[in-house]
């Protein structure tokens, strides 16, 4: 590769893209010294971006109650928390009448809307689906679809699963990016399946939301669900966007302060709106964090989608370089990705591969079933793999180009050499033998 590329792809991949806290992180190796970390699971929890960290520190000392308080913090600190439904609402393209609820991450938001459907409600889901999508629907009504191969089959699944069900409410859970593959799904499309069937849609958007804007009203769906720690905003704060008259219809999903009008001896009435399942002090720190992660991607996606098309494009290049690698794909190697890669290595454990990545190379990967075990099972079963867990390397803003030819160089002397420092497994997990790698003192 030429120099002229090279210095292309530096200035594409570190230097356009908003900076994250710990981008230059120094880790210990178990073979001495130490090495700037190198994060490639960005799909488990992103970094924190440096805007989120100085908000939030500007945020701290007003710190107060909100809603009820009379004092000037609570007042700032309420206007703070009830200003981020904007952001969101914005973010995701909501409509005016979209109600903005605040929860602690996509799965407590999802559990939060299956808790709101009326009685009777029909539920068709993929099997493909992360658990946090996958698992909280607990009416008898739930129908599972099996993985499809095809944009097109999914839509004939859909259509016909939907047709299938009884009168009566239903909705189509979706996935806009796998967690796994890192395919982005058809959801307009099988939004549009969904309506003419009379389903609403509600998206998990916890993989698509940190790479790729997401309009509800160019996707057609109903409901969006997000994470703020994949948003680069670890700090504890989701939220479900959307139609606000099944939630408003539901009992709270939490039964306390702030939930209420009135509590009288024998009743209560219910406060109505996004308050009626916000029950409790809330996470005004952790929103305020999400609404400026949220506004500062929302201003940079060009730069956000070109760095990680680059990175992505050298990774899958790189990563096909390595003996035996086998990439995962549900619909094919030429589909639409962001920046999630899972493969495994002919011969290999994953998490052996992954302990040694850490140890000897200051690479972070994430190694199993990545909280879709139906999905990974199927994927690998298609792959042809005889390993029962996979690994995935995830970009993001945190990402060099250093980082994808260092994972890539790590993972062939791994294969061809095997790991150079001694590996057991300790409690299910594979960790090095005497590891002399220390905690930092303070988080010890």
């Amino acid at each position: 590769m030429s120099v002229a590329v090279d210095v292309a792809l530096q200035s594409t991949a570190e230097h356009a893209v908003p900076a994250v806290v710990g981008r230059e992180l120094p880790v210990p190796l178990v073979t001495g010294g130490r090495i700037g970390y190198a994060n490639l699971d960005h799909a488990a929890s992103a970094p924190c971006l440096e805007a989120v960290r100085d908000a939030v520190n500007d945020l701290l000392p007003w710190y107060a109650s909100v809603h009820r308080g009379a004092g000037f913090a609570s007042q700032v600190c309420t206007r703070v928390y009830e200003g981020a439904r904007d952001v969101l609402r914005s973010f995701v393209g909501a409509r005016r009448t979209d109600s903005v609820v605040f929860t602690r991450n996509t799965t407590d938001a999802l559990n939060l809307l299956s808790r709101a459907l009326p009685r009777g409600t029909s539920v068709v889901v993929f099997d493909t689906e992360h658990h946090a999508a996958l698992l909280p629907w607990t009416t008898p009504g739930v129908r599972r679809l099996p993985a499809p191969s095809s944009a097109a089959e999914a839509a004939e699944a859909l259509d016909g699963a939907l047709a299938a069900c009884p009168e009566g409410p239903r909705l189509a859970v979706l996935t806009g990016a796998s967690n796994v593959t890192g395919e982005v799904w058809p959801v307009a499309e099988l939004a549009r399946v969904a309506h003419r069937r009379g389903a609403r849609v509600a998206l998990d958007a916890a993989q698509l939301a940190p790479h790729r804007p997401v309009r509800i009203g160019e996707l057609g769906v109903d409901y969006v669900a997000l994470s703020g720690h994949k948003l680069y905003a670890p700090f504890g704060a989701g939220a479900l966007v959307g139609r606000a008259d099944w939630l408003n219809a539901a009992a709270p999903y939490l039964a306390g302060g702030g939930a209420t009008r009135s509590v009288q001896d024998r009743s209560v009435e219910w406060a109505l709106g996004p308050e009626r399942h916000e029950a409790g002090s809330p996470n005004t720190v952790g929103v305020h964090a999400l609404a400026v992660a949220c506004e500062t991607l929302a201003g940079r996606w060009r730069d956000v989608t070109g760095h990680e098309e680059v990175l992505l494009r050298r990774l899958r290049t790189r990563l096909g370089e390595v003996p035996g690698l086998r990439e995962l794909a549900l619909f094919g190697a030429e589909h639409d990705r962001v920046g999630v890669v899972s493969f495994t290595v002919d011969g290999q454990d994953p998490g052996l591969l992954a302990a040694a990545l850490s140890a000897e190379h200051g690479i972070g990967v994430r190694d199993g079933l990545f909280c879709a075990h139906l999905a990974v099972r199927g994927l690998l079963e298609r792959a042809g793999s005889d390993s029962h867990r996979a690994l995935r390397a995830s970009i993001g803003l945190g990402t060099a180009v250093e980082h994808v030819d260092r994972l890539a160089a790590a993972l062939r002397g791994l294969v061809t050499d095997g790991p150079r420092w001694r590996y057991a497994q300790q409690d299910g997990r594979w960790a090095p033998v005497d590891d002399p790698r220390e905690v930092p003192e303070r988080l010890a």
